[in-house]
Parts: structure tokens; sequence; C-alpha cells
């Protein structure tokens, strides 16, 4: 079974002026093929995300014109334009919508459904589109449209921005996407304003930046991020918010865009496998968007030196938003615009400069969460996530049913090369059932296509094993499928145990029930507004790989090695070096310090190939 929206990199999608041409003339025939008499461009099953996207398309349309000068566009334009401006403006209040300042305004909104009252939760957000569909509109209508719809266009944006600002609350749904989206608006119809009218725009916009999205960035990983639907990172909108900080940056030279555009793409970089596997977030586990990343990824591809466009996207949305018979629908039109108009080219090479978050050479990477415990293991095309055991989850030394991932105290990370070797020793003071401090050493070694995992501790009672995670998923190359097959091989013996129970806390690999599934099914909320983030900590076991201390450790310690990725001769041998710990194998020889450190604490560690 393969994951539904984890296809193929974004950065494999053509991104020439030609083959842009071709989506604007592909788009150009269906919008005037389904142009009804009235003048809507909405795809017929059209239900929910509705209010922007007659508009949405509009602005392709309006864009193709002025790439082509098709003279069939000029009246196809000017008739989008009037029918939203006549049937998709509301301007009386939703019935039931919880969010506004100011009753009766007058000022004119869309909507997410069309229906009085079905669903006004989403209207916010669906203005927020519309504004910028509008704006994208206007940046293009030079001799397409008349000075009395431009007129109209211009009043129309301004009202949207207001009710956004001043008639509702805003960023009602903690969506850092959407909230940045709307400063995006402002910035772009500010432009288009008389400087009396323009300024003020500008200017409020900017302030809700800085006052209502920056001031209350949440850190992870050390990073300081966007909230996105109350967590910290969503890796569906995640890069759409970075699309919106590029094309802040891009309409208004402000240089806070850039900056905060500039750490968000790290992160993003030190989470993402080498094969662009992502998983996690407070919306969605593993839903990818697909052409509304590009425009980020690519911008700060570049700026950050790093190939963000491995970035794996639904690229059933490739270029536009798409309904079920494969029909384009307008939602999201805007971005398909930025990315058309931005000439930015990919950045297709790694960083070359270590990141704490994250272990990467070929195609082997380790990204590591918030407690430097390993978040996501990629080695040999197969993607291996945290297990689970006794509502515990992570990587790490498990003694008496408790597993020492979490940290109590500095966690301490040193980072070391050796020709084709890349390697990260993570020393982290631990505290288990007992209560007796420990100093947990995990040195993760890779050369690109394997990687070794050594962890020592000091001397555990009972019969400790470590959990080295469980196995998830595969590459295909052009897609990534579910799998419960590992490639690991470990010095003591090694076992891949599935959960006994069948309930919905306990997840096995070998089930045709993806985790994102299985996240939404242990949270709160329902589909589509649970937190699956939250949901999967709940998870009481999984399936895990457990490896048995291995043979040969000095009589102090507790060693568990493991390899994931190719088969082949492993005999790690393990002696004294002084006060540290050497670890032979059969491609490098390492000496780990002790864990007290150097004279400032920090970790030792010799690496020779």
């Amino acid at each position: 079974m393969h994951l539904l929206h984890q296809r193929g990199p974004l950065h494999d999608l053509p991104d020439s002026p030609e083959a842009y041409d071709a989506v604007l003339a592909d788009v150009t025939e269906q919008a005037l093929a389904r142009m009804t008499p009235e003048g809507n461009l909405e795809h017929p099953a059209a239900g929910d995300d509705i209010g922007d996207t007659s508009l949405g398309i509009t602005s392709l349309l309006a864009l193709a014109w002025q790439r082509t000068k098709d003279p069939r566009l000029p009246d196809a334009v000017r008739r989008g334009l009037a029918f939203h401006l006549r049937e998709r403006v509301y301007t009386e209040d939703n019935p039931g919508y919880p969010n506004l300042r100011v009753r009766d305004s007058g000022l004119p909104y869309a909507r997410y459904v069309l229906q009085p009252g079905a669903h006004p939760i989403g209207d916010w957000p669906s203005t927020v589109w519309a504004l910028l569909q509008l704006v994208n509109v206007l940046d293009t209508a030079d001799g397409l449209v008349d000075d009395e719809q431009r007129a109209a266009l211009l009043e129309l944006g301004h009202g949207y921005w207001r009710w956004l600002t001043e008639a509702t609350f805003f960023n009602p749904q903690e969506a850092g996407n959407q909230a940045i989206g709307c400063v995006v608006g402002g910035l772009m119809l500010a432009r288009h304003l008389p400087p009396g009218r323009g300024e003020p725009v500008r200017a409020r916009a900017i302030g809700l930046y800085t006052d209502e999205i920056r001031a209350h960035r949440v850190r992870d990983r050390g990073a300081l991020l966007p909230p996105e639907h109350g967590g910290a990172y969503d890796n569906n909108y995640g890069p759409i918010s970075l699309s919106f900080l590029a094309q802040a940056h891009r309409v208004s030279g402000e240089e806070i865009f850039a900056e905060d555009g500039d750490a968000l793409a790290r992160y993003i970089d030190a989470r993402l496998t080498s094969g662009g596997f992502d998983n996690g977030g407070p919306r969605y586990s593993e839903q990818h968007s697909g052409f509304e990343a590009v425009l980020g990824l690519r911008y700060f591809s570049r700026r950050v030196g790093s190939d963000l466009g491995r970035y794996r996207g639904d690229t059933r949305w490739g270029r536009h938003a798409v309904k079920s018979d494969g029909g384009i629908d307008g939602h999201f039109a805007f971005m398909l615009v930025w990315q058309i108009q931005d000439t930015t080219p990919w950045h297709r090479t790694p960083s070359g400069s270590p990141a704490r978050h994250q272990l990467r050479a070929g195609g082997v990477s380790v990204a590591f969460d918030d407690r430097m415990t390993p978040s996501l293991v990629e080695a040999g095309g197969r993607y291996y996530l945290p297990a689970a055991v006794n509502r515990q989850h992570g990587f790490g030394p498990v003694t008496d049913g408790f597993l020492l991932c979490r940290p109590m105290g500095e966690v301490r990370v040193r980072d070391v090369r050796a020709g084709a070797l890349a390697a990260k020793l993570v020393t982290k003071p631990v505290v288990g059932r007992d209560h007796v401090l420990r100093h947990v050493q995990s040195l993760y070694v890779t050369d690109g296509t394997r990687l070794w995992m050594t962890v020592a501790v000091e001397r555990l009672p009972g019969s400790p094993y470590l959990l080295a995670g469980f196995p998830y998923a595969a590459d295909d190359g052009d897609r990534v499928r579910r799998t419960a097959d590992a490639e690991v091989l470990a010095a003591g013996e090694l076992r891949l145990t599935h959960p006994a129970t069948d309930t919905a806390d306990h997840f096995d690999a070998r089930s045709e029930t993806t985790q994102e599934q299985a996240a939404f099914a242990l949270a709160a909320d329902p589909r589509g507004y649970g937190n699956p983030d939250e949901g999967w900590r709940h998870l009481v076991a999984s399936t895990a790989l457990e490896a048995e201390p291995a043979p040969g450790a000095p009589q102090d310690l507790h060693v568990f090695a493991v390899r994931y990725g190719q088969d082949g001769p492993f005999s790690p041998a393990f002696d004294r070096d002084g006060t540290g710990l050497r670890v032979r194998t059969e491609a490098f020889t390492a000496v780990i310090g002790e864990p007290a450190g150097g004279a400032h604490a920090e970790p030792e560690l010799a690496l020779t190939g």
C-alpha cells in the first residue's frame, strides 16, 4: 500500500517558461470549456473552499493573457470578474460565524460554503484566499479590464482587508499559513491603493506580522516557527507558510520575512530525510502539499543553500488544485501565479554545514527531535519511526520497561566528519525508575549508504535492550509505500516484535492502517480538526526493533550496536581507550570520550575510516 500523499520530490516538476506556458494552456482550455453563461468558472463538483475558486481561475486566465495575448481571454476574464463581483461577494453576516468583532459591518467577505450558516468557520481563510486571487488580477489586468471594473475590484479588495482585520478577530484558526497569507494580501493590495490609503494598509500588514504572528512563534528543535493549528509545525502547512514568507519578501523587500523564512527553511531541511519523506503535524501527519509549497521551497533553497526541493509533495496537485476527476479547481491558484512569476532556480545540492538536529550523508539521514532523540531514520531506502513501549516513544535503552531517552539536564552534541564518514555523538543525562542519574552516549555514523548506531550507558539492572525504532515506509522512487520489513543488523540478538493487542492504541506495522489514520483515531477531536501529534502520543505500544546488549563490552557498560542498511559482515568490537570507549566496525574506528566531556564539558569524539 502506497502512502496517499507522499509522492515525488517537488524539484522534479519541470519549471521552465515553456512548461508553465503548457500548464496555462491546459488551464485556458479547461476554463473556456467550463465557463457558464453567467461567467462561473467553478468546478461543477465544488462545494467547500468555494468562495475564491472562480476568481482564482480568472486570475490564471489573466496571467495567461499577459503571457500569450490569446484573443479569447479578455472577454473570459471580464465575465469571470463580473460573476465574482455579482455572485460571490457577501456583506450580510454569515449566521453562526463565531469570530466577529463587529456585527452587521456591511464589509465584504468570501464564504467557505455558499449556504448561509452551513459551515461558517472557514470564511476567514476563504476571504484571505479571495483577496490574494483579487490582487493577482490587479497585478496582471492592465489593458485587460476597464476602469469601472478595476475600481470595483480595488474597492472590494480594500473591503476584504477591512473585514479580515477589523470586523473579525485576526487569525481565528491559529493557522500560521492563513495569517501570513493575510499579511501578503495587505502588502500586495497596498501597492494598488493611492498612497493615502495604501501606506496605512502596508503598515498595518507589517504590524500584524510583527505583533500577531512573529511575537507568538513556537520553538521546536532550536527554531522559532509560526504556529500552525496549535502546534509548532505541520508538514502540510509548514511549506505553505514558507511560500507566503517568500512572497511577502518578494513584494515588500522587508528583511524580517527573509530572516524568518530562512529559519523555517533550515528547520524543514533538518526534518526532511534525504529521500524527502517527513512525518508529523498538529493538523496532518502525512498529507503533503504540492504546488502550494514550490515557491517557498525553491526561493529559500537558494537562500539557505540546501536542496529543499527533495520534499515529497502530493504531485496530483503538482500544478494546481484538482477535483477527483482531475479537473482544475481554482483554490490556491495564487500560489501557481507566484511560482510562475518567480524565476529563482532550485538549489539542488545538500548543505555542507552540520545541523544540530540532523545527520545526513548520501541516502542516509537521521532527523532528531527537540530532545535529540531520532524522530525519523532513513537508510537503505527505508524509513524508521520511533517505537513505543509502555506509552513511551523513542530510540534508546529500555530497562524494567522504562525507556531511557528523556533528558534530565543539558543534551550535548558533537559532529565529526572523516572522509566519506559523517558522525554525531549525543550525550544525554537520563533518570530511570530507580532515580539514578545516568549518561546515555549515542553515536550515529554513516557512510551515505549505511547507518551505525552505538549506544553506551552505565551498567543497567535486569535484562535491558535497545529500542531501535520500527520500519514504517520504503522508497519506491516516485512513491513511498508502507512496509514492515527492516534491513537492520545488531551485535546482540535482534527481535522485530509486534503488539499482541489489536486495539487503536497498539500499532502493528503489518496492518494497512497508516500512521496518520492511527493518530487521528487516538486524537480527541474528529478527523480534520484533531491533533494527530497529540493523538499519537497516546499510543501504548508499537511494532519494535529490540536489540540485546553487544557482547565484549567493558564490564561497567552496556553497549548496544545496530546497523541500518545493507546486509554484510557486522561484528563490532569494544574496548577501553584510556577513559573513553573505542568502537571498531568494518568501516570505521571511533573513540567516544567519557560522558563528562572535555574542559568545557562538551563531548569528545575521534573518528577514522
